[in-house]
């Protein structure tokens, strides 16, 4: 397969307080090393891009890379035995549009040892649908049970449930056969959450945690987007021996609570950093998002498809608050 001399990708230069984002043509030389270099079918629009896009969250390490997070294609040529010409690869994570330069562009080059063959049960443009935030959902899943977590001990909610990672969690943990419940602050959502497997929704508008450390329990578990209070308010209502899966901070990267919940209801905090899980954890969660976890409403919670020129008002929307479901990007 020819590879073009010059292709389209979003560059963002970020030193010190000045930041811009646009269109540039690069060649592959121009980006950062790598031994895979593929033809970008798909990426996708996270909040973290949204962050790095608009200069609101220091996110790049570097003075200029090309965002996206996310990326998916074919590869059109391997400097590494693992990969062949024509394999369906993915990559989340593991420092694109961090360290190194991400997935909005018409190609991309990767390290090897970042690559996931594309699992059989998925398309390359579902797998960007899931993209970092269904690798977020199934991890945060995967450590719960882990850790003992069972359908049996009863609901788990979700926060921020309106997002990407949110609406990801609901269809997964139901396909996992859990029951499933949401709090969002968008409550003419709640329709759309109980068609996609929420069994119950509560605004966080109406929350009232009390004040004492341990408060009545309501749920076996939590995947929470929010941090801040919400994961304050979590810490006390949490049934003995579950899990908070922390995987967000959408409200707030501080915590204030007490031992309490930790030392007699034996409650367990896990913490899923998603961009650096490794290898073989990776492929596992990938493989149960393409198989029994697989989305049953991917569609739905992933309608919208933007080209590389309207990221902007994309990344716009979703500082704004206003962003439901996934975005995918098709360079």
């Amino acid at each position: 397969m020819s590879i073009p001399a010059r292709f389209r990708a979003l560059r963002i230069h970020a030193r010190g307080d000045e930041h811009r984002a646009g269109i540039e043509d690069l060649g592959l030389d121009d980006l950062s090393p790598g031994e895979v270099d593929i033809r970008v079918a798909y990426s996708s629009v996270n909040y973290k891009d949204a962050l790095a896009g608009t200069g609101r969250g220091k996110i790049l390490r570097r003075p200029a890379l090309v965002g996206g997070i996310d990326v998916a294609g074919h590869v059109v040529a391997s400097r590494d035995p693992r990969w062949r010409e024509g394999d369906a690869v993915l990559v989340t994570g593991c420092g694109l549009s961090e360290t190194r330069d991400g997935g909005f562009a018409e190609y991309a080059r990767l390290e090897a040892d970042w690559v996931v063959p594309l699992p059989a049960g998925l398309t390359l443009r579902e797998s960007m649908a899931l993209g970092t935030a269904g690798f977020t959902a199934g991890l945060s899943l995967h450590r719960m049970l882990a850790n003992g977590q069972r359908p049996d001990m009863g609901p788990i909610v979700v926060t921020g449930a309106t997002g990407g990672v949110g609406m990801l969690a609901i269809d997964v943990l139901t396909r996992a056969g859990f029951e499933a419940h949401a709090i969002t602050g968008k409550p003419s959502h709640f329709d759309f959450l109980q068609s996609i497997g929420a069994r119950q929704c509560v605004s966080r508008h109406g929350l009232h945690w009390g004040q004492r450390p341990l408060e009545a329990a309501r749920w076996a578990g939590a995947i929470d987007n929010v941090g801040g209070e919400m994961l304050d308010g979590l810490t006390r209502v949490i049934h003995p021996y579950g899990n908070i899966a922390s995987c967000g901070l959408a409200g707030g990267h501080e915590l204030h609570t007490t031992v309490m919940p930790f030392i007699i209801r034996g409650i367990s905090l896990l913490g899923i950093a998603s961009a650096g899980t490794a290898y073989d954890i990776r492929r596992r969660v990938w493989e149960r998002l393409a198989g029994d976890w697989k989305p049953a409403h991917l569609d739905r919670i992933a309608a919208r498809e933007t080209g590389l020129d309207g990221l902007a008002g994309v990344f716009a929307t979703i500082m704004a608050g206003e962003s439901v479901g996934r975005t995918v990007v098709a360079p």
